[in-house]
């Protein structure tokens, strides 16, 4: 026998004995070491991806937008969807539109009218380009006029049909779900509402039904207006947008329908505000996004987003739609039967209110419009009004919200801490239990050194005036300890803190100091700040005087609740006026940019998404299918553009 065949034998005994040695170990209940699994490598990511296989989808609170990233423009459907009952007789439900919770509180008519005199103070400070003051003009003038009127037939026949359900089908999404007969036995929801999933106690609010009413919507059209069939997505990427004050736990479940009951074959997920840069073009932006039920601020730096500059308002361009209906009525509007309940009639507001309202000084005095209603089961009827100042008093609400009549809401959002995640063990709640002592009560010192420096404090209405800090992305907490309890549950930074709260005491207590800041946080979010305070808070929120200079020179505002006319001058001269006096030496231009390319506002976010899927810089982003089966929300930790 050779030298080499005798070590090899021996080699061969050796691993042997090893092996009884395990069996024994087995035996005695010996725990073994487990070597974490590695991540493997996507094949994928070998090979160019090609756009056109790529779908972007952006889900609104009122539309959705979805199309290969190839396409020009995307599909702009209703984000809306009706469901057959499931037994006769069952009572019919519908998710509101135009209406919302806190309308109907004692106190909401009388906040109406305050914020109504507000409104008309403005209105009348303002002087108009030729240097003369607005006449105003009251809404008994208007009234008298539209009392008389009586519609015009223009058709016998409106030409408008319910949607056909006579085939029974399970259910309808878009145009057909709005044009539903109200005695047919189906039920309307819509899944967004105010930029998160519509998940309530009511029928269809749970959880389970929300995501099956967004895989059925974007199913349908994904098949219908994109003409991929189902069995085909395995062979697509999908970019999804979220809002950048994210729910995770409703973030997880959607890349877990896409990916796993849809079947895409990888995802990226990334922030609007960050999509909305890339779609205009601009490398840094204070991003304002005025939706149909929520406005949402963000300062983006050469994409990444500040997160203590986020904030999030519970109002959009549906509830000026509503005040614009309510100066209506007090004008004497001649179509008297129309109801915030019906489907239809809130097409109708909406239509109005885009034709109608402007944030045009210039424009003053009673005018006279037209208007036509097309029903279905009803005459084509052709109306006239005469209106004044109500056209610019609705838009006027988003800078002074509480002509609203909300009462009793949260208004305001900030980006809340993890609650953490089975799936995700080594998050921040374990990386803050697992810190030294001595990391723990330096950084517990430089956080209550932070905070007891004076900030703006909530002086003019929460203006945030004079907020410095660290805007890093890291997640900071008020207290000492590691559990979501001691940390407050926020993802505050010093800035934030800051611009919250006053001078206080730097020897207080983590109690005391997270009394405090819960009490100041509860004040905050109850309070609905106006468009432009909110805008000069999310500036002022950022890190450095330079990055706020940044800001201020590039304002940037997308969705469709600010397409009024004069709207960029109008909001030009309100940020001017109230910007910190040191910021009017140090900023050469502020600029607000309301049209970026002549693009539709309403889709630059869609857009930035569609370029997301060209870069290269984004290939190691995506999250593939298996290593979603496999380690599940982890990935988003990984890979995610943002921190999770």
């Amino acid at each position: 026998m050779t030298q080499a065949e005798k070590e090899q034998e021996n080699g061969k005994e050796k691993e042997k004995e090893r092996e009884k040695e395990k069996d024994k170990e087995q035996q005695r209940g010996v725990k073994r070491p487990i070597a974490p699994p590695a991540i493997p490598e996507p094949l994928q990511d070998a090979q160019p991806i090609q756009s056109n296989f790529v779908v972007v989808i952006h889900p609104g609170s009122r539309m959705l937008r979805i199309g290969r990233a190839t396409d020009t423009l995307p599909v702009t459907v209703p984000h809306v969807i009706a469901r057959r009952h499931k037994q006769s007789g069952q009572p019919r439900y519908e998710d509101p539109w135009l209406l919302r919770e806190g309308l109907n509180k004692p106190e909401s008519n009388e906040q109406r009218q305050n914020g109504l005199k507000m409104v008309d103070q403005a209105i009348w400070s303002k002087k108009m380009s030729n240097g003369v003051r607005r006449t105003p003009v009251s809404a008994e003038q208007a009234r008298s006029y539209n009392r008389q009127i009586r519609p015009a037939v223009l058709d016998s026949s409106s030409r408008v049909k319910w949607t056909n359900t006579a085939h029974h089908p399970l259910h309808l999404v878009g145009e057909e779900a709005l044009y539903v007969n109200p005695s047919d036995c189906y039920n309307i929801h819509w899944p967004v509402v105010r930029g998160q999933l519509n998940v309530h106690a009511g029928r269809g609010g749970s959880l389970t039904a929300v995501l099956a009413d967004l895989e059925a919507i974007w199913s349908h059209v994904i098949q219908k207006h994109l003409e991929i069939p189902l069995k085909d997505l395995k062979y697509y990427r999908c970019i999804l947008l979220v809002p950048d004050i994210y729910n995770r736990q409703h973030i997880k479940e959607m890349v877990n329908m896409l990916l796993l009951n849809m079947g895409f074959s990888a995802i990226i997920v990334h922030q609007e505000s960050v999509c909305a840069t890339f779609g205009s073009g601009l490398s840094s932006a204070c991003v304002v996004d005025v939706g149909d039920q929520k406005t949402s601020l963000c300062c983006v730096e050469d994409g990444v987003s500040h997160r203590n500059s986020r904030l999030c308002l519970a109002y959009g361009g549906s509830d000026v739609t509503r005040s614009f209906f309510w100066l209506l009525q007090r004008a004497g509007f001649p179509y008297r039967e129309c109801q915030l309940s019906s489907r239809l009639d809130c097409q109708l507001l909406q239509h109005l209110k885009e034709t109608f309202c402007h944030l045009d000084q210039d424009i003053s005095g009673l005018q006279d419009h037209e208007f036509r209603t097309r029903f279905p089961e009803a005459p084509a009827l052709l109306y006239q009004v005469r209106l004044g100042d109500e056209k610019l008093q609705a838009p006027m609400g988003l800078f002074y919200p509480t002509t609203f009549g909300i009462v009793g809401q949260k208004m305001t959002s900030l980006q809340y801490r993890s609650q953490g995640d089975s799936e995700d063990p080594h998050d921040e709640h374990y990386l803050l239990g697992t810190q030294s002592k001595q990391d723990q009560s330096s950084k517990s010192a430089a956080d209550r050194k932070a905070l007891s420096r004076p900030g703006g404090g909530l002086e003019g209405e929460m203006s945030g005036q004079g907020g410095m800090g660290d805007s890093s992305d890291l997640p900071r907490g008020g207290g000492s300890g590691g559990g979501p309890g001691s940390q407050l549950d926020m993802e505050l930074g010093p800035s934030q803190g800051e611009c919250l709260m006053g001078a206080g005491e730097v020897d207080d207590p983590p109690s005391a100091l997270l009394s405090r800041k819960t009490a100041i946080m509860s004040q905050f979010e109850s309070k609905a700040l106006g468009l432009d305070k909110a805008i000069l808070h999310s500036i002022d929120c950022c890190a450095s005087d330079e990055t706020k200079r940044k800001m201020y020179s590039s304002i940037l505002v997308v969705g469709g609740g600010l397409m009024f006319h004069g709207a960029q001058e109008f909001l030009l001269h309100r940020i001017i006026n109230k910007m910190p006096p040191s910021f009017r030496r140090l900023v050469d231009n502020v600029e607000v940019i309301t049209r970026p390319k002549d693009m539709d506002p309403r889709l630059i976010a869609w857009k930035g998404g569609a370029v997301l899927a060209c870069l290269d810089t984004t290939q190691e982003m995506w999250i593939h299918q298996r290593e979603w089966q496999r380690f599940g929300v982890r990935m988003l930790r990984e890979r995610a553009a943002f921190v999770w």
